[in-house]
């Protein structure tokens, strides 16, 4: 019985995860998902850490916060479910994690699960380098068609680290082991994504300890702003032009990344600097929009508000274009516009106790944890964080907090067994 929970719970994960990188639609994604919770409740009881709940709790509580305004303001029924939907996804993708490796029970499986998926998707990505390639597609429609993929990261993370911390290889043979870390690896480096990177750079920090306030991480991450100001120092000299092929291309958006999130003041009718600041222009309308309703920054806008870009902009390949949209890249704008501060500080919260595992005992399972919270502090910046549809790491992170929680009581929240018969 217990290998067969096995084979089907992973088997159940792998699919949920591929699935969530690559469905193209959140809300059926959303509507899987709540039908996987289903059939774990069908199953067998499902209970939680008490523990657990208290870092989750906060994603509902943000959800309900967004409806604040859904009730004063008036919105169509369409945007309304869309935005709820996208504030569930989170909570689904955290819930499933926690349940199917709860159900599991087996870390080394765990690892192995995410690996498995990371190779299955990075095989998907070869595919699309393949026939990008093949019709001399560059690096911008590379990255048009596989933008960006963490679980791969994560999963390289493991097959690095795993024996340093547990002791023993997670694959059996190392040759398979050595295979696994340079086709990943191949892989991530062929997103030519640049939040990507910034990950990779968490992920180091966290397992060396140096994302603990220590004065060795304080002069570290000094030598750091040191060297990023000395690269951009060269990047704002060199003659990089935008609209490059290749490498030059890639450079250039490194060079325009601070400008396209921040700067705000930009010119509607100039269609290049427009589109190297857009998450700075929706930002704009977003703020705007807030500041015709003063009280919205207490409890936001609500769920089911849209934001008037003031003219059609060409997102969804429709002719006319699209000229209200409900999501924003930068999440933190994204979460004030729904929720107002009272989101926003929920968020920042529930972030800073997924990092504060770091000051935990030093295993793999806290560093795992802290380095998602730090991840979303700082992908939220610039794809939404956890609000972000395709984000997946959402379910290593429920997997991750009851590995690191398992000792605690659990709080049935389900009837018992002896209750059912």
């Amino acid at each position: 019985m217990k290998t067969r929970n096995q084979i089907v719970y992973l088997s159940l994960f792998v699919i949920l995860i591929l699935l969530q990188l690559y469905l193209p639609s959140f809300k059926i994604n959303v509507l899987i998902q709540i039908a996987a919770l289903g059939f774990c409740a069908y199953d067998h009881d499902i209970s939680f850490n008490k523990r657990f709940l208290n870092y989750t709790v906060p994603i509902g509580i943000i959800l309900v916060v967004g409806c604040i305004g859904t009730f004063i303001y008036s919105y169509k029924f369409v945007p309304i479910s869309k935005d709820i939907f996208h504030f569930i996804k989170p909570l689904t993708g955290i819930l499933l994690g926690y349940i199917i490796f709860k159900k599991i029970n087996n870390f080394k499986l765990f690892i192995r699960a995410v690996i498995i998926a990371a190779i299955l998707s990075a095989c998907i990505h070869f595919y699309v380098l393949a026939f990008m390639v093949r019709f001399r597609g560059g690096i911008e429609d590379i990255r048009e068609f596989t933008k960006d993929n963490f679980l791969e990261l994560f999963a390289l993370f493991f097959l690095i680290y795993f024996k340093k911390f547990e002791g023993s290889n997670i694959l059996f043979k190392k040759i398979y082991l050595r295979a696994a870390i340079l086709f990943l690896t191949v892989s991530c480096i062929t997103y030519f994504s640049r939040t990507m990177i910034i990950m990779w750079v968490v992920l180091m920090v966290s397992v060396y300890g140096l994302t603990k306030i220590t004065t060795q991480t304080i002069r570290f991450f000094v030598i750091c702003g040191i060297s990023t100001g000395l690269l951009y120092l060269y990047l704002f000299s060199a003659n990089i032009s935008r609209g490059k092929p290749g490498i030059e291309g890639f450079l250039y958006k490194i060079k325009m990344a601070p400008e396209e999130v921040f700067k705000t003041k930009i010119d509607r009718d100039n269609k290049a600097d427009l589109w190297d600041h857009w998450r700075g222009y929706e930002a704009k309308r977003a703020i705007a929009l807030m500041n015709s309703q003063p009280e919205s920054y207490i409890f936001g806008t609500g769920m089911g508000s849209l934001v008037n870009l003031k003219f059609y902009a060409p997102l969804t390949g429709e002719p006319k274009g699209i000229r209200y949209i409900s999501e924003l890249h930068n999440g933190y704008i994204y979460i004030l516009y729904k929720t107002g501060f009272i989101g926003i500080l929920i968020y920042l919260f529930m972030l800073a106790r997924w990092y504060g595992y770091i000051y935990k005992k030093f295993t793999l399972l806290n560093i795992v944890v802290s380095a998602i919270g730090l991840e979303y502090l700082v992908s939220t910046v610039t794809i939404s964080g956890i609000y972000n549809t395709r984000d997946a790491i959402i379910f290593i992170l429920g997997g991750a907090l009851y590995y690191a929680n398992s000792g605690e009581n659990n709080l049935i929240l389900q009837r018992s067994t002896n209750e059912q018969h």
